[in-house]
């Protein structure tokens, strides 16, 4: 039995692919940076605490937002699927699926370009910082990192 494989009541079960585990951590620290964004956006949460950065001037820009929407519910929205696949991937019948390989290597990096669009205004549109946002945009590069290897499972096959 190799490494990557463990006995579960007598059959050989691949382990778990390490890479979506780190997806399911990350996408859960990033659920948690774009809730209390959210919840602010809401006026759920007070005066937005920044110690580093100028986050209220970033969060109350005409860039917070996509028509009504709040960029923070998009943050939401995006790391609660890739949470959701994440977990979803790491169970025996899905640990080689394709389509969740794809899944996560698509989303990772489309969340990984609309935060690159975000810090860039940020920089130079805005010139602020906010604390939050610069978190979530090192979440999301970390997990398109850690999504990587899915492009080896799409190449396999299932």
């Amino acid at each position: 039995m190799s490494e990557e494989a463990h006995d579960v009541g007598g059959a050989a079960v691949a382990a778990p692919p390490m890479n979506r585990m780190v997806v399911a951590v990350l996408a859960m620290g990033g659920f948690f940076v774009a809730l209390y964004l959210f919840s602010h956006n809401l006026g759920l949460g007070g005066p937005i605490v920044c110690g580093v950065g100028d986050c209220a001037t970033v969060q109350s820009s005409r860039y917070a937002t996509l028509g009504p929407v709040p960029v923070s519910a998009i943050g939401v929205l995006g790391y609660v699927v890739l949470l959701a696949l994440s977990f979803t991937g790491l169970q025996p019948k899905h640990r080689e699926s394709r389509m969740i390989g794809g899944l996560l290597l698509v989303g990772s990096l489309g969340g990984g370009l609309f935060s690159a669009y975000l810090t860039y205004l940020e920089a130079f549109v805005i010139q602020a910082w906010c604390q939050y946002c610069v978190a979530s945009a090192i979440i999301i590069a970390l997990i398109f990192v850690a999504s990587i290897p899915e492009v080896a499972r799409l190449r396999r096959g299932s």
